[in-house]
């Protein structure tokens, strides 16, 4: 039952940026695809972007141009780049493999003027 633990979250204002990070174990990171999810209040949790253990990325539409998501894999890491950041981006942000069962307690992200 090793939970991941996310980091970086705050509050920030339209246009801004924030970088999230992610510490899993290595036996939880190494040779996997990790992802951000995200929770905003009343809504169901949604994919935000995926990276495969050799670099493909893959993100959801709503995001894409904005947000840059990246591994270190020697420190087993994710990061979120999230970049030109809009209120609708306002939730709880998550890490997680694609087996979805084990899930940390997220960093808050609230974006407001």
């Amino acid at each position: 039952q090793v939970q991941p633990v996310e980091s970086g979250g705050g509050l920030v204002q339209p246009g801004g940026s924030l970088r999230l990070s992610c510490a899993a174990s290595r036996s939880r990171f190494s040779m996997v695809t990790m992802g951000w999810y995200r929770q905003a209040p009343g809504k169901q949790r949604e994919f935000v972007a995926l990276i495969t253990h050799d670099g493909t990325t893959r993100y959801a539409d709503s995001v894409k141009g904005r947000f840059t998501i990246s591994r270190d894999n020697a420190k087993n890491t994710l990061y979120l780049q999230m970049n030109s950041l809009k209120p609708e981006d306002t939730a709880v942000y998550y890490c997680n493999d694609l087996a979805n069962i084990d899930w940390g307690q997220g960093t808050q992200v609230t974006v407001s003027s």
